[in-house]
C-alpha cells in the first residue's frame, strides 16, 4: 500500500470519526432536558406518616447552551408567596367541592315562583319531581325551596318541608344567551315539576326575558378575558417530567387532564388561580423522558379568580421564574416575544376590567361571575 493510500485512509477515518462525534454531540445537545433525580432519604429516617404523605402528594426568559446553564436557585420567599396557604397541596384538593352550589340570583337568572297555596312539600318530593337533566339547552336549571318567608333559599334537602318554591334558569353563559327555544323548554320542565307537587308556576313574558338574556350576554362578551402567555424553549427542548418538576417547585399540582397542571386556590373547592398546559400526547408517550416539548402555555381565567388573590401578578412571577429556570422566552400566541412594557399595559387594562365587573355586581371570583363566565 502506497503512502498516498495510507494518507487517504487516515484522512477518511478522521472525517468519519468527526462526523460521528458531531452527530453524537448534536444529539446530546438537542435531547430534552430531564428532571433532576430526587435525593434518596434513608427509609429509617422517615416516619411512617411522612412516607404515606409522600405517596399521595403530587410531584409534579440565559443565552448559553442549555447544557451549560446551571439550575438557578429560586428565592425561598418567592416560592412562599406563590404557594397556597395550606400545608400540603395534593390532587385531592382539586376534587373538593363547595358545601353548596351557588343559588339562583335575579341578576343572571330567570326566576319563577311556584305557588303552593298554603300547603307544604317535602324535600324528598321535590327531588323526586326534578327532571333527569338539570339543564335547559346549554343553561343550568335549578329548583329551590325555603321553609319560612325570611329564610334563605336553598337546594332541596331530604327531610325538610318547604312552604315556598321557585325555579330558575341561567340567562347566559359562554355558550350564548337564553333563546326562545330554551325558554320554552324551561317552561315545560318547570310546569312538570309544579304539576307533580300540586303547585302553580308564575312565568314572566318570554320576549322580555330573552331580551334581558341578550343584554347580559352582550355585557359578558365585552368583559370576558382569558389571559395567556407562551413559554418557548430557547435551545434544548424539555421533557414532560422536567416541566412537571419546575412547575411543582412553584406550587403547581397535576390536573385531571394529561398535560395540565394548576396552581390551586387557597380556598378549597374554588377554581384554580392559574393553569399550565402542554402537549398531552407528550405526557401520554410510552417513553415520556424522550418526548420533546418546545413550549408550554400559562393562562388565567380572569372572571373565575378573585381580584384579591392578585392572579395577574402571580402569572407574571410564575412565567418569569419558569423562563429563568428553563431557559425560555415569553411570547404571545403568534410567537412574538413580549416586552415588559407590553405586559404592564395588559395589567392596566385588566384593572379597568375588574372595576367594570365590580360596578355591575359581577366581581371576578364571585358566584355570579363564575356562573356567567362558564
Amino acid at each position: 500500500m502506497s503512502s498516498l493510500q495510507v494518507g487517504l485512509a487516515v484522512a477518511g477515518g478522521l472525517i468519519l470519526g468527526g462526523v460521528i462525534a458531531y452527530n453524537t454531540w448534536n444529539a446530546r445537545r438537542n435531547e430534552p432536558r430531564q428532571a433532576d433525580p430526587e435525593p434518596d432519604a434513608p427509609r429509617d429516617a422517615v416516619a411512617p406518616q411522612e412516607r404515606a404523605d409522600a405517596r399521595i402528594e403530587p410531584s409534579l426568559h440565559s443565552t448559553q447552551p442549555a447544557s451549560l446553564v446551571a439550575e438557578p436557585e429560586l428565592d425561598p420567599d418567592f416560592e412562599a408567596r406563590l404557594r397556597p396557604n395550606f400545608a400540603t397541596t395534593s390532587t385531592l384538593a382539586l376534587s373538593t367541592v363547595p358545601d353548596r352550589a351557588p343559588g339562583l340570583d335575579a341578576l343572571i337568572d330567570v326566576i319563577v315562583p311556584i305557588h303552593l297555596y298554603g300547603t307544604q312539600v317535602s324535600g324528598d318530593a321535590v327531588l323526586a319531581a326534578l327532571p333527569a337533566t338539570r339543564r335547559v339547552g346549554s343553561k343550568p336549571l335549578a329548583v329551590e325551596g325555603r321553609e319560612e318567608v325570611f329564610d334563605p333559599w336553598e337546594h332541596p334537602v331530604p327531610g325538610v318541608r318547604y312552604n315556598y318554591l321557585q325555579a330558575g334558569v341561567q340567562l347566559a353563559n359562554r355558550t350564548g344567551p337564553l333563546n326562545e327555544i330554551e325558554y320554552s323548554e324551561f317552561v315545560m320542565k318547570t310546569q312538570a315539576v309544579a304539576d307533580a307537587l300540586g303547585g302553580t308556576p308564575e312565568f314572566g313574558e318570554m320576549l322580555q326575558e330573552v331580551a334581558r338574556a341578550r343584554e347580559l350576554d352582550q355585557f359578558a362578551g365585552q368583559h370576558d378575558a382569558q389571559l395567556g402567555f407562551l413559554l418557548r424553549a430557547r435551545q434544548a427542548a424539555w421533557s414532560p417530567g422536567y416541566v412537571h418538576q419546575q412547575a411543582a417547585r412553584l406550587g403547581f399540582v397535576a390536573g385531571v387532564i394529561p398535560g395540565r397542571m394548576v396552581l390551586p386556590s387557597p380556598d378549597p373547592g374554588m377554581p384554580p388561580v392559574l393553569s399550565l398546559v402542554f402537549d398531552p400526547q407528550a405526557a401520554l408517550a410510552e417513553d415520556p423522558a424522550h418526548a420533546a416539548l418546545r413550549e408550554v402555555a400559562l393562562s388565567l381565567d380572569v372572571p373565575q379568580v378573585p381580584r384579591e388573590l392578585e392572579p395577574f401578578a402571580r402569572l407574571r412571577e410564575v412565567v418569569d421564574a419558569l423562563a429563568q429556570a428553563m431557559d425560555g422566552v415569553i411570547t404571545d400566541d403568534a410567537g412574538q416575544p413580549l416586552k415588559a412594557q407590553t405586559i404592564d399595559a395588559i395589567g392596566a387594562d385588566l384593572d379597568r376590567l375588574y372595576d367594570a365587573l365590580e360596578q355591575h355586581d359581577l366581581a371576578a371570583g364571585s358566584p355570579q361571575a363564575r356562573r356567567l363566565f362558564s
